[in-house]
């Protein structure tokens, strides 16, 4: 329904059982591989390249965490989340698009979604499999910042300071 040029069904009740009666139970999961191929390097980029990527704007603006009004350092978290998002989407664009594609074939008959996953990747080609990351990278990076800019303020409501050390070893 979300992805289809002609819609697939009407409701997600008739979506389901369209699905159930052309493609059996395995149907609702002939992407899931590729999909998580996209989500776990996606999540793992996100929490890892955000922390380091704050401490790093910390360190480059020349003063403690500290030294800046909480809404500075609101500022900093979103910008940090901009780039992390930036590297979320480099990461799992080329298994985003690979989603997409999947989503819009039919399999043949006793075709497995790997060799079906394989036949596509070739089909697109490195530069197909690149094509929109600018856009990506624009949706993925505001969409990141927007969390992380939400998660640190939830944090400053709640008195606890935000993401980023302060940069002094005790």
């Amino acid at each position: 329904m979300q992805t289809s040029t002609v819609p697939f069904a009407n409701s997600a009740a008739e979506g389901f059982q369209k699905i159930l009666k052309q493609e059996g139970a395995n149907g609702f999961y002939k992407g899931l591989t590729p999909l998580w191929a996209r989500q776990i390097p996606y999540t793992m980029m996100k929490f890892a390249s955000f922390e380091r990527t704050v401490e790093y704007i910390y360190k480059s603006l020349g003063k403690p965490k500290e030294q800046y009004n909480k809404l500075e350092q609101l500022g900093v978290s979103f910008l940090g989340g901009y780039i992390a998002g930036v590297f979320c989407a480099i990461v799992s664009h080329p298994a985003d698009t690979l989603v997409s594609k999947l989503n819009n074939v039919t399999k043949a008959e006793g075709e497995s979604t790997l060799a079906l996953s394989i036949k596509l990747t070739k089909e697109l080609g490195f530069t197909g499999i690149w094509r929109g990351l600018g856009t990506r990278v624009i949706m993925i990076g505001t969409l990141t910042a927007l969390q992380w800019l939400i998660y640190d303020y939830v944090k400053v409501y709640a008195g606890l300071p935000t993401t980023g050390s302060s940069g002094s070893k005790k």
